[in-house]
């Protein structure tokens, strides 16, 4: 396969990831009470799917900068 239809394949799957992602999350705005240690937090479901996604994100391009250094 070539490089430049790697490369767009993988940015389409990329952006079909995220739009799935975005779908899921805007569909799940009702509150939700999360208990994080000794805390109780009301929020959306929306943005603790949120933020589930961007923790997520961060700990895969952490993986992926620690493998690249190696």
């Amino acid at each position: 396969m070539q490089r430049n239809t790697r490369i767009k394949l993988k940015i389409g799957l990329a952006l079909g990831l995220a739009l799935l992602a975005l779908v899921v999350i805007l569909q799940n705005v009702e509150p939700l009470t999360v208990q994080l240690l000794f805390a109780t937090v009301t929020m959306p479901r929306a943005a603790l799917l949120a933020i589930t996604l961007l923790i997520g994100f961060v700990i895969g391009a952490l993986v992926a900068l620690a493998y690249r250094r190696r």
